[in-house]
């Protein structure tokens, strides 16, 4: 298990906390020196000024970045957030963890993130084209369908990657579907990308209800984010029969023991813009829904919801980790001495990451499946993730993360040592 040696001020810096689970499966690994030094190195980053004239005739300065963590096993693969607190070393952890989380499903990718630092709610939607196409000009030297190929994110969509595929398209002179995933149909898109990480998160929560004798109906939840994630996830395991008793957003929380009727309350909050209110159940404080006695917690919002402040009040039994990096470093010493099953992010959010390599599949093949397809080869996957983690961390005798993190860094050191060094 993890020691907490990362100093409790640092502990909720992304990038800080991967090195501390990245150094602890190198040590159980023992991977050589040189070896640790390559993989937890990003292998290139780039810094964009992003001139962006507004709708008033302003000009705005953004600050962009784009990072390649890992191109040993194949592309770099990863989304681009917008938000105001977008940070360098965010971005970093985010391109590490795509790096494992790719190797962890098998797929031949490597690890790649981007941001802009930015509020995309106040800008306009012509202001948002206008600064997508000037921050895709800025990273085209590292982006391409066999280079780098990126995805949506945090306050990015379908919109966002069709235009950074014109964008694309218009410097290299023709039309390239697979620069980009996560893209509208008519534009190459794949079935059931929208709704691959929640329907993820609920496949590889189905593995581990195996593991403690439950069926869904029995199965309580508590999901926090209700966006593509946690909305999708919610949504899939309540028609599997799942009792979802709460859902907790950034401006409220609603709960009902008995389960709440996810399709009305998504009707609820689509009509008034809040979750609170629903006549389907009872509005609690969001600050302490995530610790209500549950079987399965799914945190699906952002980084670091789970610390050292926290972690000891929650009460369910597995934590399927839909959001990248909830739990902080030093939590995760919390969550092994109060005996919760963890699944770790790079495994249970990877069903978006999985659904995306078959839409590059696809679009490079100019031939596309049916959703039935798309579902049964997601499945195929994660199961097979699920089960290689779960051995692998039985038989080193290490928590689920760790096993995880173990794998992934076996994996890719492995591809490093066959592709050998270019001088």
């Amino acid at each position: 298990m993890i020691a907490a040696a990362l100093p409790l001020a640092d502990e909720k810096n992304p990038w800080l906390a991967a090195e501390v689970r990245f150094d602890n499966a190198a040590e159980k690994l023992k991977l050589d020196d040189g070896t640790r030094k390559v993989l937890k190195s990003p292998a290139r980053e780039i810094t964009v000024n992003i001139p962006v004239e507004m709708d008033d005739g302003r000009l705005e300065v953004f600050t962009g970045y784009r990072v390649q963590h890992s191109i040993a096993r194949g592309p770099g693969k990863g989304g681009i957030r917008y938000a105001p607190d977008v940070s360098l070393d965010e971005v970093r952890a985010l391109a590490s963890w795509m790096t494992w989380k790719c190797a962890v499903v098998n797929i031949p990718f490597g690890g790649a993130k981007g941001g802009v630092i930015c509020n995309p709610s106040i800008l306009s939607n012509r202001e948002l084209e206008r600064l997508t196409r000037r921050y895709t000009a800025g990273i085209i030297e590292m982006i391409g369908p066999e280079r780098d190929i990126p995805a949506p994110d945090v306050n990015t969509n379908e919109q966002v990657m069709a235009w950074i595929m014109d964008t694309y398209a218009m410097h290299v002179g023709h039309a390239t579907t697979a620069v980009v995933t996560g893209k509208p149909m008519e534009l190459g898109g794949s079935r059931g990308r929208r709704e691959a990480t929640g329907r993820g998160c609920m496949i590889v929560t189905l593995e581990a209800l195996k593991k403690f004798g439950l069926k869904p109906e029995e199965t309580r939840v508590v999901i926090q984010g209700f966006g593509n994630v946690g909305g999708m996830a919610a949504r899939l395991m309540a028609a599997r029969g799942f009792k979802i008793i709460a859902i907790v957003e950034y401006n409220g929380a609603v709960h009902n023991p008995h389960g709440l009727d996810i399709e009305a309350l998504m009707e609820h909050r689509a009509d008034t813009g809040f979750i609170t209110g629903f006549v389907g159940g009872e509005d609690i404080d969001k600050n302490e829904a995530m610790f209500l006695d549950c079987d399965v917690l799914i945190p699906a919002a952002t980084e670091n919801q789970i610390t050292s402040e926290n972690a000891e009040k929650l009460r369910c039994r597995i934590l399927c980790e839909g959001a990248n990096g909830p739990t902080t470093a030093i939590a995760d010493v919390i969550l092994a001495e109060k005996k919760i099953f963890v699944i770790p992010d790079i495994l249970a959010n990877a069903g978006g990451v999985t659904v995306s390599y078959f839409e590059w599949v696809q679009d490079r093949q100019g031939f596309f499946w049916n959703e039935d397809l798309v579902n049964t080869r997601l499945e195929e996957i994660m199961v097979g993730s699920f089960e290689a983690v779960t051995a692998y961390g039985e038989k080193h005798r290490v928590d689920n993360r760790t096993a995880a993190y173990m794998l992934a860094l076996d994996r890719v050191a492995s591809a490093m040592r066959l592709r050998g060094l270019y001088a």
